[in-house]
């Protein structure tokens, strides 16, 4: 049953002509009538089918505004790197101790961090770690013997790029809060780790089909993107 809120959202916009982010992002924001500080999220519809074989994308990418969302990183490390990520504030640091923890279930953070090293042992651990999207990945970063960095990537705006098996992938890139042009500026690092993937895939036609931007609790505006990507 929808609410007596979103009863007076407008009810036409999957009619509408696409338009620039820049155009939309005020009545995006104007549907933001919930108490909280939506999320504005975007969803991709993506080329993925292909002759050949499927497209499967997994990237990460620094939005430059941030998420405005805090991230709870743990790290396991050899111990003389231990200093090196608390320094860099990640919320949870251990060694074996922490593989130990983790192998019984104690998942209470939402990205991974390891160094090579210590990614044999985590390997063995796909049936806790995998099902959650929580183990780590040499290509998004998170295998590395560079702590420091890549905890504070992950801290200070990393998101995730990953489409599922039907070709959609849907992140955040803001709140309303945020200023329109912080939003653009992320929306833009989003199509150019877009732009730079499908470089890595032997794509016929366009990898980026339709784009949507949506509020958390309100309706979605297609977007027109200035170039094909």
């Amino acid at each position: 049953m929808k609410s007596k809120r979103y009863k007076k959202l407008p009810t036409n916009t999957k009619e509408l002509q696409s338009e620039k982010i820049e155009k939309i992002l005020s009545s995006v924001k104007s549907n933001c009538t919930t108490k909280f500080d939506e999320s504005l999220d975007l969803s991709f519809r993506i080329n993925n089918k292909q002759k050949k074989n499927e497209i499967n994308l997994r990237t990460v990418v620094n939005l430059p505004g941030g998420t405005g969302k805090s991230v709870k990183v743990a790290v396991v490390c050899e111990e003389n790197k231990i200093n090196e990520a608390n320094e860099a504030n990640a919320d949870i640091v251990g060694a074996d101790d922490l593989v130990e923890k983790i192998k019984n279930g104690e998942l209470n953070f939402e990205k991974l961090i390891c160094t090579p090293s210590m990614m044999i042992k985590l390997s063995k651990l796909g049936k806790v770690l995998g099902p959650k999207g929580l183990m780590p990945n040499p290509k998004l970063g998170t295998v590395t013997n560079e702590i420091a960095k890549a905890v504070t990537e992950a801290k200070a705006g990393q998101v995730e790029i990953r489409n599922d098996k039907d070709g959609n992938i849907g992140l955040s890139i803001g709140k309303k809060s945020f200023e329109d042009q912080k939003i653009i500026k992320n929306f833009n690092a989003v199509l150019g780790a877009l732009e730079k993937e499908k470089s890595n895939f032997a794509i016929k036609g366009d990898l980026v089909k339709q784009v949507f931007i949506t509020s958390s609790m309100g309706v979605s505006y297609k977007i027109k993107l200035e170039k094909s990507i």
